[in-house]
């Protein structure tokens, strides 16, 4: 079988050579160059054609951001961000999946030699799936005309209407989530029921990615607090290195937050935050499974269903990885698989229509 094709693009020495050798140990990849700047990347990339690059946020000659959105308007290809655990850091990362970027590594910022072997599985492992993922051209906005109005965000119903305080919405994803989760809540409107969400992140990246959210989305987003009431209108995001779930206190939800053992090797799992929902919320939950590789909140999923919830499922063509879809409609939890644009006007529209069952029922 050929070997997944790698170039590594950092300007440290050490760490392309840290990378190089880590790459290179796989039985299944090959670094085939290293780069210490986009512009001898770009002629890399030309001669060498790899299947997938790493790409450092902050170089000199080109900023790897500039670099990322050149790469994926002219020829679009897997890439792994390997990012520094900052938070200038995390705001740029989130940046970069917004552009077209498959995942991201952290690196530590002191100990690189001792921090990069220990993260050797996970970089691997990303390169894997980025070498499979679906990678779409990004297309920059055009420029706006002088005295030109901002672009207006996408309509969406100003209201679903009256509608029981007891149902939640609930989000699992992985590799490609985070530009998918953002399409489903820039799509809800302010009075939707609460979202909560896994996504598989490391810490020091959620708190960033919960603020790019809320100030692109009409309902609040933020990172979710143990212990804190779970409010319509408001998405809480399960913090990187922490399992988030949901429990019952009188007549609130409530948010549970806390460290514990991996669960399919993810902290956050998503199967942790099913399984609290069938628990607890049952028929009152509306379950999304977006792109994301493996099995993770597949089973539980399928336990959420069979507990009342009503659950939609990205289908493969519109996935960054179909891996935690897939898994979820083999273990028939899906109700409906659907492309990601439609996923928020389907919810909207069951909504809705719970909402007036609602109000003849008065």
């Amino acid at each position: 079988m050929a070997k997944t094709r790698v170039v590594v693009v950092d300007d440290s020495a050490l760490v392309r050579s840290l990378l190089t050798e880590i790459i290179n140990r796989q039985a299944d990849m090959v670094c085939v160059g290293a780069a210490a700047d986009p512009l001898v990347a770009r002629e890399m990339i030309r001669e060498l054609n790899p299947d997938v690059i790493t790409l450092d946020v902050e170089m000199p000659r080109m900023d790897g951001i500039d670099f990322l959105s050149k790469l994926m308007r002219l020829r679009p290809m897997p890439v792994v961000m390997v990012s520094t655990l900052t938070e200038r850091g995390a705001e740029v990362t989130m940046k970069a999946l917004e552009l077209g970027a498959v995942d991201f590594v952290a690196k530590p910022k002191i100990g690189i030699a001792d921090g990069l072997r220990l993260l050797a599985e996970d970089i691997t492992d990303k390169v894997r799936i980025a070498a499979k993922a679906t990678i779409r051209k990004h297309h920059a906005p055009a420029p706006a005309a002088p005295g030109a109005p901002a672009a207006a965000r996408p309509a969406v119903p100003a209201s679903i209407g009256r509608l029981s305080t007891e149902k939640i919405i609930f989000i699992g994803a992985s590799t490609g989530g985070t530009e998918a989760t953002k399409e489903v809540l820039i799509n809800l409107p302010p009075d939707c029921p609460a979202v909560v969400i896994t996504q598989h992140m490391p810490p020091g990246f959620t708190r960033s990615y919960a603020a790019r959210l809320d100030g692109l989305c009409r309902i609040s987003v933020k990172e979710a607090q143990d212990g804190e009431r779970i409010l319509p209108g408001h998405a809480y995001i399960a913090p990187g290195g922490l399992h988030l779930s949901v429990e019952r206190s009188g007549a609130n939800y409530i948010a549970r937050v806390q460290e514990g053992e991996p669960v399919n090797r993810h902290r956050p799992s998503v199967e942790v935050l099913f399984k609290s929902a069938a628990r607890v919320v049952g028929p009152n939950a509306l379950g999304i499974m977006l792109t994301g590789m493996g099995a993770d909140g597949a089973k539980a999923m399928k336990e959420l269903r069979d507990a009342g919830s009503y659950n939609y499922v990205q289908d493969e063509a519109s996935c960054v990885v179909f891996g935690m879809p897939r898994e979820a409609i083999n273990a028939g939890a899906a109700h409906e698989v659907l492309p990601l644009t439609q996923i928020a006007p389907k919810l909207i529209e069951r909504l809705r229509s719970t909402a007036g069952m609602s109000t003849n029922r008065v």
